[in-house]
């Protein structure tokens, strides 16, 4: 089932944010994320905020529906644009996530984006994002998302290998997620990814190898690839339990994690983030460097999470209670949190030494810094980067990303 919300102080039915938090937004990036809770099946490993028709079944009635979620998500941006009041930003992103977006009908996701625009305007150079199950698009609907206005789209492909998928419980077989990039290519798309996940247990190198080269050579100018994490309460963590599947150990992700760095920069693609590889600049995820570099963003829909000037806040997770929450003229904010001066410098070192830029050393305080120095000394950050004043991972850092920041925020 999904994960749990965070806890918080309550947000205002009204949604409004304090004064400060809209306070320099003018110098910031504003982008928006869409949620769609929708799947037609719950994959073994997720636990993200989605729900099945058999789940919503009895528990959210007409408000719950698919056929109506455009609307329902449209009053949300709207909503958006009262909180922010003159906010003179134009939206630089927008991000269509679930779930599965492509189980809406291609008309229902270009409505959305038409609200946001309508709202709030696009910048001349926007990046529009959609994620898309190779399963649930065709020709026709590929074109009819790139003639309504989204540039970019994300296909989850995870494996080429059969045994890999049903581990997963994905239903797309083979070589769709490689024909689905042909597609949106002539649909228009300039900007297509492909996700990739990796450590899935039964797979092995060869699986890997072979999953890289299939996708390589699929074309697209992006490739996302993803350790898999077993998380409680899934369908895949009790199989497990259950010792039906073996449990894939940390050596084994790293040993993948490498393969993949080393096809994917052979074949021209470049890391900009631990999990991320482009093309070229242009190619990179500017939604999900929006969110590493701290910007502003929206995120609409029952689960979704938002940031705006150093408040942070979650919606309701059920589709029913959040369409209830706006049709009552409520914000569907279940909660939030405003951060300190000290939480915003700790979450620029976390999301940022991600980055191939990494960050700049005066974010860090003496014990951190002298934490960086040792981690020169380990070759776990770059020495040269280091003497132009930034933290940089080097491919031995990427692989213990998550240690060494705890090292440098400490």
């Amino acid at each position: 089932m999904p994960s749990a919300l965070p806890d918080g102080e309550p947000m205002p039915e009204t949604g409004a944010l304090p004064r400060s938090a809209l306070t320099g937004g003018a110098d910031r990036p504003l982008g928006f994320y869409l949620h769609v809770p929708y799947c037609a099946t719950r994959c073994g490993y997720c636990d993200f905020n989605t729900y099945t028709a058999t789940e919503l079944r009895g528990s959210g009635g007409v408000l719950a529906s698919r056929d109506n979620y455009a609307q329902t998500l449209a009053d949300e941006i709207r909503l958006a644009r009262k909180v922010l009041g003159d906010d003179p930003r134009r939206v630089s992103t927008v991000f269509v996530g679930g779930g599965t977006p492509t189980l809406l009908a291609a008309e229902d996701l270009v409505r959305m984006l038409d609200t946001v625009r309508d709202a709030f305007g696009l910048a001349d150079d926007a990046e529009i994002t959609t994620e898309a199950n190779p399963e649930s698009v065709d020709p026709a609907y590929l074109e009819a998302l790139r003639a309504g206005g989204f540039n970019r789209i994300s296909f989850g492909m995870q494996s080429a290998k059969q045994h890999v998928l049903e581990i997963l419980d994905r239903t797309h077989t083979p070589g769709r997620p490689e024909a689905c990039v042909a597609e949106a290519r002539a649909a228009g798309f300039e900007h297509v990814n492909l996700d990739l996940i990796y450590g899935t247990p039964g797979e092995t190198d060869t699986d890997w190898h072979q999953t890289l080269a299939a996708a390589v050579g699929a074309g697209p100018d992006h490739i996302s690839a993803y350790a898999l994490i077993v998380e409680e309460g899934t369908g895949l963590a009790r199989r497990i339990r259950r010792g039906e599947v073996p449990m894939t150990d940390d050596d084994e992700h790293a040993d993948r994690y490498l393969i993949a760095d080393e096809v994917l920069a052979g074949a021209g693609y470049h890391w900009y983030e631990v999990s991320n590889w482009a093309t070229s600049e242009a190619a990179r995820c500017l939604h999900n460097e929006l969110y590493w570099r701290g910007a502003d963003w929206w995120g609409a829909g029952p689960g979704a999470h938002s940031h705006v000037g150093g408040v942070r806040w979650w919606n309701v997770k059920h589709p029913g209670a959040y369409a209830a929450a706006l049709a009552s003229g409520r914000s569907p904010g279940a909660g939030r949190e405003i951060l300190s001066a000290e939480d915003r410098r700790i979450e620029r070192i976390l999301l940022e030494l991600r980055l191939s830029a990494g960050c700049e050393l005066s974010l860090l305080a003496a014990a951190g810094l002298a934490a960086a120095r040792r981690a020169v000394g380990d070759g776990l950050l770059s020495e040269e980067a280091f003497e132009d004043g930034r933290a940089v991972l080097t491919l031995r850092g990427r692989l213990l990303a998550d240690a060494v920041v705890r090292d440098l925020v400490d």
